[in-house]
Protein backbone atom coordinates (compact mmCIF):
# COMPACT_ATOMS: atom_id res chain seq x y z
CA UNK A 1 0.00 0.00 0.00
CA UNK A 2 2.75 2.40 0.84
CA UNK A 3 4.35 1.35 -2.53
CA UNK A 4 1.21 2.16 -4.74
CA UNK A 5 0.73 5.58 -2.48
CA UNK A 6 4.56 6.50 -2.91
CA UNK A 7 3.74 6.01 -6.88
CA UNK A 8 0.86 7.80 -6.76
CA UNK A 9 3.14 11.09 -5.27
CA UNK A 10 5.65 10.81 -7.43
CA UNK A 11 3.19 10.16 -11.08
CA UNK A 12 0.57 12.94 -10.17
CA UNK A 13 2.21 16.24 -10.47
CA UNK A 14 4.60 14.83 -14.07
CA UNK A 15 0.28 13.70 -15.36
CA UNK A 16 -0.94 17.11 -13.91
CA UNK A 17 2.16 19.46 -15.36
CA UNK A 18 0.75 19.22 -19.33
CA UNK A 19 -2.68 20.25 -17.88
CA UNK A 20 -1.04 23.19 -16.30
CA UNK A 21 0.95 24.01 -18.87
CA UNK A 22 -1.64 24.53 -21.60
CA UNK A 23 -3.60 26.51 -19.32
CA UNK A 24 -0.51 29.09 -18.59
CA UNK A 25 0.00 29.34 -22.42
CA UNK A 26 -1.92 31.87 -22.61
CA UNK A 27 -2.69 33.98 -19.26
CA UNK A 28 -3.03 37.30 -21.54
CA UNK A 29 -6.44 37.52 -21.14
CA UNK A 30 -6.73 39.48 -24.37
CA UNK A 31 -9.08 38.71 -27.47
CA UNK A 32 -8.64 40.08 -30.72
CA UNK A 33 -11.24 39.78 -33.31
CA UNK A 34 -11.48 41.20 -37.33
CA UNK A 35 -15.14 43.16 -37.44
CA UNK A 36 -16.42 43.26 -40.88
CA UNK A 37 -19.19 45.78 -41.48
CA UNK A 38 -22.02 45.56 -43.76
CA UNK A 39 -22.01 48.51 -46.97
CA UNK A 40 -23.78 51.62 -46.45
CA UNK A 41 -25.90 54.30 -48.38
CA UNK A 42 -22.78 56.53 -49.28
CA UNK A 43 -20.07 56.13 -51.88
CA UNK A 44 -17.83 55.55 -49.63
CA UNK A 45 -19.31 53.12 -47.09
CA UNK A 46 -20.60 50.87 -50.39
CA UNK A 47 -17.60 48.86 -49.99
CA UNK A 48 -18.12 48.10 -46.05
CA UNK A 49 -15.84 48.53 -43.45
CA UNK A 50 -13.42 46.86 -41.33
CA UNK A 51 -11.69 47.17 -38.30
CA UNK A 52 -9.72 45.02 -34.97
CA UNK A 53 -11.67 44.37 -31.59
CA UNK A 54 -9.22 44.37 -28.93
CA UNK A 55 -10.79 43.11 -25.27
CA UNK A 56 -8.23 43.04 -22.54
CA UNK A 57 -9.91 41.38 -19.46
CA UNK A 58 -6.87 42.52 -17.31
CA UNK A 59 -7.00 45.92 -18.02
CA UNK A 60 -11.22 46.30 -18.54
CA UNK A 61 -11.19 47.63 -21.97
CA UNK A 62 -12.82 46.96 -25.06
CA UNK A 63 -11.41 49.02 -27.73
CA UNK A 64 -11.82 48.99 -31.67
CA UNK A 65 -9.07 49.87 -33.95
CA UNK A 66 -10.17 51.92 -37.07
CA UNK A 67 -7.71 52.54 -40.05
CA UNK A 68 -10.05 54.11 -41.98
CA UNK A 69 -10.05 57.88 -40.44
CA UNK A 70 -9.22 61.05 -42.01
CA UNK A 71 -9.47 64.86 -41.15
CA UNK A 72 -12.22 66.14 -43.11
CA UNK A 73 -11.56 69.59 -41.71
CA UNK A 74 -8.25 69.52 -43.35
CA UNK A 75 -8.21 73.20 -45.06
CA UNK A 76 -6.29 71.63 -47.69
CA UNK A 77 -8.52 68.69 -47.72
CA UNK A 78 -9.79 68.75 -51.08
CA UNK A 79 -6.62 69.47 -52.94
CA UNK A 80 -4.91 66.66 -51.13
CA UNK A 81 -7.61 64.31 -51.78
CA UNK A 82 -7.80 65.09 -55.66
CA UNK A 83 -4.15 64.33 -55.50
CA UNK A 84 -3.92 61.42 -53.97
CA UNK A 85 -2.03 62.69 -51.27
CA UNK A 86 -4.61 62.87 -48.39
CA UNK A 87 -3.03 60.53 -45.08
CA UNK A 88 -5.44 58.88 -43.58
CA UNK A 89 -4.66 57.56 -39.91
CA UNK A 90 -5.64 54.80 -37.41
CA UNK A 91 -7.86 55.77 -34.64
CA UNK A 92 -9.29 53.80 -31.59
CA UNK A 93 -13.06 54.16 -29.76
CA UNK A 94 -14.96 52.17 -27.33
CA UNK A 95 -16.28 48.95 -29.07
CA UNK A 96 -20.11 49.75 -27.72
CA UNK A 97 -19.59 53.76 -29.57
CA UNK A 98 -18.87 51.53 -32.72
CA UNK A 99 -21.64 49.42 -32.85
CA UNK A 100 -23.82 52.15 -31.60
CA UNK A 101 -23.14 54.26 -34.82
CA UNK A 102 -23.15 51.41 -37.24
CA UNK A 103 -26.51 50.61 -36.08
CA UNK A 104 -27.71 53.45 -36.14
CA UNK A 105 -26.61 53.40 -39.89
CA UNK A 106 -28.55 49.80 -40.05
CA UNK A 107 -24.98 48.65 -41.23
CA UNK A 108 -23.87 45.06 -39.99
CA UNK A 109 -21.20 44.28 -37.98
CA UNK A 110 -19.89 40.58 -38.08
CA UNK A 111 -17.38 39.70 -35.45
CA UNK A 112 -14.30 36.75 -36.43
CA UNK A 113 -12.28 36.01 -33.07
CA UNK A 114 -8.49 34.88 -34.72
CA UNK A 115 -6.82 32.29 -33.26
CA UNK A 116 -4.10 33.57 -32.01
CA UNK A 117 -1.42 32.30 -29.23
CA UNK A 118 -0.49 34.91 -26.09
CA UNK A 119 2.68 35.61 -27.43
CA UNK A 120 1.23 36.79 -31.05
CA UNK A 121 -1.71 38.75 -28.81
CA UNK A 122 0.80 40.61 -26.84
CA UNK A 123 2.80 41.33 -30.05
CA UNK A 124 -0.61 42.71 -31.79
CA UNK A 125 -1.71 44.91 -29.02
CA UNK A 126 1.78 45.92 -28.49
CA UNK A 127 2.08 47.28 -32.31
CA UNK A 128 -1.66 48.89 -32.66
CA UNK A 129 -0.77 50.54 -29.31
CA UNK A 130 2.35 52.08 -30.91
CA UNK A 131 0.50 52.81 -34.14
CA UNK A 132 -1.65 55.43 -32.32
CA UNK A 133 1.17 57.87 -31.50
CA UNK A 134 0.94 60.68 -33.42
CA UNK A 135 4.42 60.01 -35.54
CA UNK A 136 3.34 56.52 -36.38
CA UNK A 137 -0.21 56.72 -36.93
CA UNK A 138 -0.85 58.21 -40.69
CA UNK A 139 -0.24 56.08 -43.90
CA UNK A 140 -0.71 56.93 -47.60
CA UNK A 141 -4.30 55.29 -48.32
CA UNK A 142 -5.03 53.62 -51.46
CA UNK A 143 -8.20 52.44 -52.27
CA UNK A 144 -6.92 48.62 -53.79
CA UNK A 145 -3.45 48.34 -52.32
CA UNK A 146 -3.51 49.67 -48.95
CA UNK A 147 -6.37 50.66 -47.51
CA UNK A 148 -8.51 50.34 -44.23
CA UNK A 149 -9.09 46.45 -44.46
CA UNK A 150 -5.49 45.42 -45.96
CA UNK A 151 -3.61 46.94 -43.12
CA UNK A 152 -5.87 44.61 -40.49
CA UNK A 153 -4.33 41.82 -42.88
CA UNK A 154 -1.00 42.49 -42.83
CA UNK A 155 -1.09 43.23 -39.11
CA UNK A 156 -2.52 39.74 -38.23
CA UNK A 157 -0.13 37.98 -40.80
CA UNK A 158 2.89 39.57 -40.09
CA UNK A 159 2.15 38.52 -36.20
CA UNK A 160 1.43 35.13 -36.53
CA UNK A 161 4.25 32.97 -36.52
CA UNK A 162 2.41 30.12 -38.81
CA UNK A 163 1.32 32.06 -41.62
CA UNK A 164 -2.07 31.51 -43.02
CA UNK A 165 -2.97 29.54 -46.73
CA UNK A 166 -5.61 31.86 -48.20
CA UNK A 167 -8.11 30.77 -51.26
CA UNK A 168 -9.61 32.69 -53.54
CA UNK A 169 -12.73 34.22 -52.67
CA UNK A 170 -13.79 35.68 -56.52
CA UNK A 171 -12.61 33.30 -59.33
CA UNK A 172 -9.51 33.88 -60.65
CA UNK A 173 -10.32 35.73 -64.05
CA UNK A 174 -12.01 38.93 -61.80
CA UNK A 175 -10.54 41.63 -62.39
CA UNK A 176 -10.73 45.12 -59.89
CA UNK A 177 -13.57 46.70 -61.66
CA UNK A 178 -15.31 43.46 -61.79
CA UNK A 179 -15.36 43.41 -58.42
CA UNK A 180 -16.33 47.00 -57.75
CA UNK A 181 -19.04 46.86 -60.09
CA UNK A 182 -20.81 43.94 -58.38
CA UNK A 183 -20.98 46.40 -55.02
CA UNK A 184 -22.31 49.15 -57.24
CA UNK A 185 -24.98 47.23 -59.65
CA UNK A 186 -26.28 45.90 -56.02
CA UNK A 187 -26.78 49.53 -54.77
CA UNK A 188 -28.10 51.10 -57.54
CA UNK A 189 -25.01 53.10 -58.16
CA UNK A 190 -25.34 53.25 -62.31
CA UNK A 191 -23.88 56.94 -62.15
CA UNK A 192 -20.87 56.30 -60.16
CA UNK A 193 -20.03 53.54 -62.03
CA UNK A 194 -19.95 55.67 -65.23
CA UNK A 195 -17.72 58.32 -63.23
CA UNK A 196 -15.45 55.61 -61.83
CA UNK A 197 -15.06 53.86 -65.13
CA UNK A 198 -14.28 57.00 -67.07
CA UNK A 199 -11.36 58.33 -64.13
CA UNK A 200 -9.84 55.23 -63.50
CA UNK A 201 -7.49 53.53 -66.19
CA UNK A 202 -6.43 50.13 -67.30
CA UNK A 203 -4.64 49.06 -64.17
CA UNK A 204 -8.48 48.47 -62.96
CA UNK A 205 -8.82 45.67 -65.67
CA UNK A 206 -5.69 43.70 -64.12
CA UNK A 207 -6.76 40.01 -62.57
CA UNK A 208 -6.66 39.93 -58.98
CA UNK A 209 -4.26 37.52 -56.78
CA UNK A 210 -5.60 35.45 -53.95
CA UNK A 211 -3.99 38.43 -51.74
CA UNK A 212 -5.26 41.68 -53.99
CA UNK A 213 -8.70 40.50 -53.73
CA UNK A 214 -9.00 40.91 -49.79
CA UNK A 215 -9.25 44.65 -50.17
CA UNK A 216 -13.05 44.27 -50.23
CA UNK A 217 -13.76 43.52 -46.26
CA UNK A 218 -16.24 41.26 -47.23
CA UNK A 219 -13.56 39.16 -48.89
CA UNK A 220 -11.43 39.16 -45.98
CA UNK A 221 -13.84 38.57 -44.28
CA UNK A 222 -14.45 35.42 -46.68
CA UNK A 223 -10.64 34.62 -46.90
CA UNK A 224 -10.09 34.60 -43.13
CA UNK A 225 -12.95 31.40 -43.07
CA UNK A 226 -11.18 29.71 -45.59
CA UNK A 227 -7.69 29.74 -44.13
CA UNK A 228 -7.64 26.62 -41.88
CA UNK A 229 -7.27 27.63 -37.64
CA UNK A 230 -7.13 31.27 -38.31
CA UNK A 231 -11.09 31.77 -36.88
CA UNK A 232 -12.24 30.62 -33.63
CA UNK A 233 -15.79 31.51 -34.20
CA UNK A 234 -17.85 33.79 -36.41
CA UNK A 235 -20.52 36.05 -34.86
CA UNK A 236 -23.66 38.12 -36.63
CA UNK A 237 -23.45 40.91 -33.29
CA UNK A 238 -26.52 42.09 -34.87
CA UNK A 239 -29.37 41.54 -37.37
CA UNK A 240 -30.20 44.23 -39.67
CA UNK A 241 -33.10 45.39 -41.63
CA UNK A 242 -32.53 44.78 -44.83
CA UNK A 243 -33.87 47.17 -47.82
CA UNK A 244 -35.21 46.37 -51.20
CA UNK A 245 -36.13 48.70 -53.70
CA UNK A 246 -36.75 48.72 -57.00
CA UNK A 247 -33.53 50.23 -59.75
CA UNK A 248 -34.52 53.84 -60.56
CA UNK A 249 -35.03 54.20 -64.34
CA UNK A 250 -32.71 57.65 -63.94
CA UNK A 251 -29.33 55.45 -64.77
CA UNK A 252 -26.60 56.94 -67.94
CA UNK A 253 -28.11 53.85 -70.24
CA UNK A 254 -31.30 55.69 -70.27
CA UNK A 255 -30.59 58.90 -70.44
CA UNK A 256 -28.15 59.09 -73.25
CA UNK A 257 -29.92 57.17 -76.01
CA UNK A 258 -32.84 59.29 -75.02
CA UNK A 259 -30.07 62.38 -75.62
CA UNK A 260 -29.22 60.77 -79.00
CA UNK A 261 -32.60 59.95 -79.88
CA UNK A 262 -33.61 63.35 -79.45
CA UNK A 263 -30.58 65.12 -81.41
CA UNK A 264 -30.81 62.87 -84.18
CA UNK A 265 -34.73 63.85 -84.59
CA UNK A 266 -33.45 67.71 -83.93
CA UNK A 267 -30.66 66.67 -86.92
CA UNK A 268 -33.59 65.88 -89.29
CA UNK A 269 -35.52 69.37 -88.06
CA UNK A 270 -34.73 72.22 -90.52
CA UNK A 271 -35.96 74.47 -88.03
CA UNK A 272 -34.05 77.72 -87.21
CA UNK A 273 -34.39 77.23 -83.48
CA UNK A 274 -33.41 73.66 -83.84
CA UNK A 275 -30.07 74.46 -85.53
CA UNK A 276 -29.60 76.60 -83.01
CA UNK A 277 -29.92 74.62 -80.54
CA UNK A 278 -27.63 72.20 -82.25
CA UNK A 279 -24.74 74.26 -82.47
CA UNK A 280 -25.04 75.21 -78.96
CA UNK A 281 -25.18 71.45 -78.30
CA UNK A 282 -22.10 70.63 -80.06
CA UNK A 283 -20.44 73.58 -78.27
CA UNK A 284 -21.14 71.98 -74.55
CA UNK A 285 -20.24 68.26 -75.96
CA UNK A 286 -16.86 69.26 -77.63
CA UNK A 287 -16.24 71.67 -74.57
CA UNK A 288 -17.36 69.43 -71.55
CA UNK A 289 -15.44 66.07 -73.35
CA UNK A 290 -11.94 67.96 -74.17
CA UNK A 291 -12.47 69.38 -70.32
CA UNK A 292 -12.91 65.93 -69.40
CA UNK A 293 -9.77 65.03 -71.07
CA UNK A 294 -7.99 67.35 -69.56
CA UNK A 295 -9.15 65.91 -66.55
CA UNK A 296 -8.25 62.92 -67.12
CA UNK A 297 -4.78 64.11 -68.26
CA UNK A 298 -4.25 65.33 -64.62
CA UNK A 299 -5.60 62.65 -62.87
CA UNK A 300 -2.84 60.43 -64.29
CA UNK A 301 0.23 62.83 -64.51
CA UNK A 302 -0.55 65.31 -61.91
CA UNK A 303 -2.03 62.86 -59.01
CA UNK A 304 -0.50 60.00 -57.26
CA UNK A 305 -3.31 57.82 -58.01
CA UNK A 306 -2.17 54.73 -59.50
CA UNK A 307 -5.52 53.39 -60.59
CA UNK A 308 -5.91 56.75 -63.01
CA UNK A 309 -2.92 55.73 -65.30
CA UNK A 310 -2.76 54.31 -68.50
CA UNK A 311 -6.61 55.69 -69.29
CA UNK A 312 -7.93 54.57 -72.23
CA UNK A 313 -10.46 57.11 -72.51
CA UNK A 314 -8.56 60.00 -73.83
CA UNK A 315 -9.28 58.01 -77.53
CA UNK A 316 -12.54 59.63 -77.09
CA UNK A 317 -12.01 62.32 -74.89
CA UNK A 318 -9.52 64.66 -76.68
CA UNK A 319 -7.84 67.28 -74.81
CA UNK A 320 -7.97 69.46 -77.85
CA UNK A 321 -11.65 69.49 -77.99
CA UNK A 322 -11.83 72.02 -75.20
CA UNK A 323 -10.02 74.35 -78.00
CA UNK A 324 -11.86 73.79 -80.89
CA UNK A 325 -15.30 74.47 -78.96
CA UNK A 326 -14.71 77.80 -79.52
CA UNK A 327 -14.27 77.18 -83.49
CA UNK A 328 -17.26 74.99 -84.30
CA UNK A 329 -18.37 77.18 -86.58
CA UNK A 330 -15.48 78.26 -88.49
CA UNK A 331 -15.34 77.24 -91.95
CA UNK A 332 -11.51 77.72 -91.99
CA UNK A 333 -9.66 74.45 -93.76
CA UNK A 334 -7.59 73.20 -90.65
CA UNK A 335 -10.91 73.06 -88.38
CA UNK A 336 -12.74 71.00 -91.13
CA UNK A 337 -9.41 68.64 -91.17
CA UNK A 338 -9.71 68.89 -87.37
CA UNK A 339 -13.27 67.57 -87.29
CA UNK A 340 -12.58 64.83 -90.24
CA UNK A 341 -9.55 63.34 -88.56
CA UNK A 342 -11.49 63.23 -85.13
CA UNK A 343 -14.54 60.81 -87.28
CA UNK A 344 -12.06 58.83 -87.89
CA UNK A 345 -10.96 58.46 -85.28
CA UNK A 346 -13.91 57.67 -83.46
CA UNK A 347 -14.55 55.12 -86.10
CA UNK A 348 -11.76 53.14 -85.48
CA UNK A 349 -12.55 52.96 -81.87
CA UNK A 350 -15.70 52.30 -82.58
CA UNK A 351 -14.32 49.30 -84.25
CA UNK A 352 -11.81 48.43 -82.19
CA UNK A 353 -14.30 48.99 -78.94
CA UNK A 354 -14.50 44.94 -78.46
CA UNK A 355 -10.81 44.23 -78.23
Amino acid sequence: MKKILLQLFFICPFAYLPACKLKAQDSSRIQISLLTCTPGDELYSTFGHSALRLIDSTQQKDVVFNYGTFDFDDPDFYAKFVKGKLMYFVSNEYFNDFKQEYQSWNRGITEQIINLAQEEKLSIKKFLINNLKEENKYYKYDFVFDNCTTRLRDIIVANKKEKPIFKNVMPPTTTFRNAIHEYLNKSDKEWDKLGIDILLGSPLDAKMSTTQQQFLPDNLMTAFDSSSNLVLSSTNLYPIQKQTGSKSWFNPLIVFSLLLLFIVLLDFSKNKIADKFLKAFDFILFFVTGALGILLLFMWFGTGHNMCKNNYNLFWAWPTHFIIAFFIGSKKIWVKKYFLIVIIGLLLLLAAWFF
